[in-house]
């Protein structure tokens, strides 16, 4: 897809097969375990066998490789691999990878995974320890010597930003917590399951990084989440319902960083994600008035509300009040606050399931489903629309 012209990719590849591990905090097994029990699921799901598979697709932070997955999952020979950079923003990048490969016939069926003990291993949390020299180090270091060492701490300086641009409060980020914990709570997989919160509990919860609170960031997940991709055509014939892919995007804005595109002339918005919205719209022909449930991308609550904006689904410093309001049905598993943090992939899911009608927390007649990634860094995302949904009416 250009940043400038529509491309031809949207109705060409589908969302087969959806499938994960439990959501824990200590999974005592394997990150390669984790990615093989979610890859069979989710072939399992899509009515395929392993022998079906011949690409693979996912995080360049992923520690277990394509072709060992492959190996331990029991898929033989591969004419497709590939990963995606940037960590959560690779995950509907995976997809559109996934689909790219599809619609010009160098893979078939291709398996999207991502899987960590994010919990009870590595936490990204902890911030940045013994990198490597990099181009991508040195722009970290004009922040990390003042103290910004976790990706709170670097959200924060948006976030504080945005929140002095539009005359805002800290309680503003509240409504995302909520809405993320409400679904949560009737989600039996997600963590927070049974467990809502209240705008007071939200404002009462201890600070981060001000003007963070701790309910104001996601949680950290062992667990491993897979899905399957393969053309429109052959979807048809598979027991699920297709998720069929409108639309895919990538997006890197203007002086953009890791975490930390402190430099730009404004800090209250999320211009890489402006890339994705343009993009999907400009392809898909819709607009987000066609949208039915908007699963996106909530390691810190401001930056849902920064996409919101980004998106067009309300002006400039009012999404808060959308988000309060209820104005459209918002990570209805929970999202990475309150169901589990897997890198964006579990959003994915969601999006599918919404479109097939067995979301725990469904909303009548979802026939299109938007899904972003990660924010902060450069992002992706994606439309699904159910079958027979992939552009708005009058676009061919």
């Amino acid at each position: 897809m250009s940043v400038r012209t529509r491309d031809r990719l949207g109705g060409r590849a589908a969302i087969v097969g959806i499938g994960a591990t439990e959501f824990s905090k200590d999974s005592g097994r394997s990150e390669l375990r984790l990615a093989v029990e979610a890859v069979r699921a989710a072939l399992d799901d899509a009515g395929l066998t392993p022998a079906d598979v011949d690409g693979m697709v996912t995080f360049t932070m992923d520690t277990s490789p394509e072709i060992t997955v492959a190996q331990a999952a029991g898929i033989g020979e591969l004419s497709f691999f590939s990963r995606i950079h940037y960590g959560g923003g690779a995950a509907c990048a995976t997809v559109q990878q996934a689909a790219l490969a599809v619609a010009a016939g160098v893979a078939e069926v291709v398996v999207c995974y991502r899987a960590f003990n994010e919990r009870s291993g590595r936490r990204f949390g902890a911030g940045v320890r013994e990198r490597e020299p990099s181009a991508e180090g040195v722009a970290l270091g004009w922040a990390l010597p003042f103290g910004l060492l976790t990706p709170a701490s670097w959200v924060a300086m948006a976030a504080q930003r945005y929140l002095h641009r539009y005359g805002l409060t800290p309680e503003a980020f509240g409504p995302v917590a909520v809405v993320d914990r409400k679904y949560a709570a009737t989600n039996p997989a997600a963590y927070f399951h049974g467990r809502p919160i209240t705008l007071a509990e939200h404002a009462a919860s201890r600070w981060i990084v001000e003007p963070l609170r701790l309910l104001d960031c996601c949680q950290e997940t062992d667990g491993g989440q897979a899905l399957v991709v393969t053309s429109v055509e052959r979807a048809r014939d598979l027991p699920r319902p297709p998720a069929v892919i409108t639309a895919a995007a990538q997006g890197a804005g203007r002086a953009q960083e890791q975490m930390t595109s402190f430099y730009r002339d404004d800090l209250s918005g999320l211009p890489e994600m402006g890339v994705v919205a343009r993009q999907l719209w400009r392809t898909s022909g819709l607009t987000p008035e066609d949208i039915d449930v908007a699963i996106l991308y909530d390691h810190f609550t401001p930056f849902v509300l920064m996409q919101l904006e980004e998106f067009g689904f309300c002006g400039p410093g009012e999404a808060a009040d959308f988000v309060a309001a209820e104005c459209l049905p918002l990570n209805t598993h929970g999202g990475q606050l309150g169901e589990a943090y897997l890198h964006g992939m579990n959003g994915v899911a969601e999006a599918v399931r919404q479109l097939r009608g067995t979301s725990v927390n469904q909303i009548r007649g979802a026939r299109r489903t938007l899904v972003t990634a990660g924010t902060g860094v450069p992002t992706s995302g994606l439309i699904l629309g159910a079958d027979g949904e992939e552009r708005a009416p009058g676009v061919s």
